[in-house]
């Protein structure tokens, strides 16, 4: 039965992928106004970098929804091209873009949208979506599109193959790619040990950290195999909490040794094949009693990148979220994730408020040229430069 289980997932993809590729290759992209768009050399991120303004830098540090690119804040939901947006990134061209269940109606215009969006700025944007499978799938679970649908990641962690996870990342990288994303922030990496917990539960793999970071490599291999890079979340493990933090504060009382001998199991494995790492908004006691981890130097740059040796691409989770929302203005909490280590900011709730920020710490010298510039070329790397 568990080795049926992909041999049916395939077949269902094969006839129901085919009638979304067709419907996506309907798509036509509104003409939006490239008169004044800014002008770059894309050859190697050391040259991008040489050409980019201290403003450019900043606005590289932050992935927002389309809607924040115009007003700041989430309101309403941008899902067509337009000309507001191409005027907007002219003096805010963002690292990328990240949509949500809001944004998508159907296939051809989602493909419109992502194709616009990917070249409003004059680095092509990241587009970029969360697409676990299960619960957390904005494509799968849009009735409008003819795509499989997983019951979850915990489902596949049960059948023992890690085959099983491997094909999942490749479908859902598959239709991902068709419709021009290019990061999926998946697969969720989390054990999940507390049967209590509300936010995490079957997307998790599983509760054993071993079958956890064997799966997720498997899930990152089939993502990679299609061209759309993944990001393992959420530093460092939301599964032993009750809470949510999209909503409220969330302790984790775990010691680091703990930590380290359960939930930062799959995240070591896979540092050397991810493409990116999200920090949780929770609050590590033993660790750090003053911010949560996504605005901890402690967390990040002590732990993450200093002990346990990562490289690669740092991301918050949504500023936006209540954990943050509540006790922290869209501009310091944005300045504070830098600090901490991050090297791309998710969402404040007021994006504008956040650039604004960081770009006057910048100049202040609160933040220095060279640590901006590490970070900017990280994000370089990222798209592939």
């Amino acid at each position: 039965m568990k080795r049926n289980l992909f041999k049916a997932i395939i077949a269902y993809t094969a006839a129901s992928f085919l009638a979304v590729a067709l419907l996506a290759g309907c798509a036509s992209t509104p003409r939006t106004n490239p008169s004044k768009k800014r002008e770059i050399k894309l050859t190697n991120s050391a040259h991008i970098l040489s050409q980019m303004t201290t403003e450019e830098k900043v606005a590289q540090l932050f992935i927002i929804t389309p809607e924040q690119l115009v007003s700041g804040e989430i309101h309403g939901a941008q899902t067509e091209p337009n000309s507001a947006l191409s005027k907007s990134a002219e003096k805010y061209p963002v690292a990328g873009f990240i949509l949500f269940a809001r944004n998508i109606k159907n296939p051809a215009q989602t493909r419109a949208l992502t194709k616009s969006l990917s070249s409003l700025t004059p680095i092509p944007a990241i587009l970029a979506i969360d697409e676990e499978g299960g619960r957390v799938a904005r494509l799968a679970r849009n009735e409008n599109f003819f795509l499989p649908k997983f019951k979850s990641m915990g489902t596949v962690g049960k059948t023992g193959n890690i085959e099983n996870a491997r094909g999942a990342g490749q479908i859902i990288g598959s239709y991902l790619s068709t419709f021009g994303f290019t990061v999926d922030f998946a697969p969720d990496v989390d054990v999940n040990t507390n049967p209590e917990n509300i936010v995490i539960g079957d997307r998790a793999f599983g509760e054993n950290p071993q079958i956890v970071a064997d799966m997720a490599g498997a899930f990152l291999s089939g993502l990679h195999s299609t061209g759309v890079k993944g990001c393992i979340k959420h530093f460092p493990g939301h599964g032993d909490t009750k809470g949510d933090t999209h909503a409220e504060y969330v302790a984790v009382t775990k010691s680091w040794e703990e930590l380290k001998s359960c939930e930062l199991i799959p995240f070591k494995q896979n540092f050397s094949v991810t493409d990116s790492v999200m920090i949780a908004h929770v609050t590590c006691t033993a660790i750090d009693t003053d911010y949560p981890a996504s605005l901890s130097k402690k967390l990040i740059t002590d732990k993450l990148r200093g002990e346990l040796g990562y490289k690669g691409v740092v991301l918050s989770d949504a500023l936006d979220m209540g954990a943050i929302e509540k006790n922290y203005g869209s501009g310091e909490a944005s300045v504070l994730a830098f600090e901490a280590g991050n090297d791309i900011i998710l969402m404040p709730k007021d994006f504008h408020a956040g650039y604004e920020a960081v770009l006057e710490a910048v100049r202040s010298g609160r933040i220095s040229k060279e640590r901006l510039n590490e970070s900017v070329l990280r994000i370089l790397h990222l798209k592939g430069f």
